[in-house]
């Protein structure tokens, strides 16, 4: 074999092991992505199958508290109002800021409830309370593992090189789901 067949046997390798290379980089990185969009996807899910557990719950304890507290309809209504955007939001955007709104409305609600003793001693709203007092842990747990699993694929398709094929792919960042400002400070209870 001459030098200069055996100097194109070479180049020809070279080019075939650097786009072999770049193929397994590309492929990767692309799968990587996917893997970890889908996790974000499956960790909403689950943050919203809590969150329609809430959405359920909410008609039953306004039901319970109207019966007592009929001078307290503002709250009332304003819980009711936050629940309709909640069944109203479409993208995942409006439904955490939607959800963020009734988890405000919950709360005043919560603090009218602490002016009628007889209603907190009703089986049927202590019932309710702890029932969503334990969707609103659950909520908690699932918009943790969510934030997560954001947190996961944001920095995976926004650092270097992958960032590059990301982009090129159309893969985009994630948004977290942050509480309200509101719930930066605790109800006040007035008697």
């Amino acid at each position: 074999m001459t030098g200069g067949k055996r100097n194109l046997i070479i180049a020809i390798v070279v080019v075939l092991a650097v786009l072999f290379g770049l193929y397994s980089f590309v492929k990767g990185a692309y799968n990587n992505f996917v893997r970890l969009d889908e996790g974000v996807k499956a960790s909403w899910a689950q943050v919203e199958n809590q969150l329609q557990r809430r959405y359920d719950l909410v008609p039953n304890l306004v039901e319970t508290v109207k019966g007592y507290a009929k001078q307290e309809k503002d709250v009332l209504v304003e819980v009711t109002n936050a629940r309709a955007k909640v069944g109203g939001a479409v993208n995942i955007s409006d439904k955490i800021g939607a959800n963020n709104e009734l988890t405000s409305a919950l709360q005043r609600l919560l603090v009218v409830v602490e002016r009628y003793p007889d209603l907190k001693s009703n089986q049927n709203f202590i019932r309710l309370q702890d029932e969503l007092a334990g969707t609103e842990n659950r909520i908690a747990v699932e918009r943790k593992r969510y934030n997560e699993a954001v947190q996961t694929y944001n920095v995976a398709i926004r650092s270097f090189p992958a960032n590059l094929l990301a982009g090129m792919f159309g893969f985009q960042k994630a948004a977290f789901f942050e509480a309200p400002a509101a719930a930066e400070t605790a109800p006040q209870v007035k008697f």
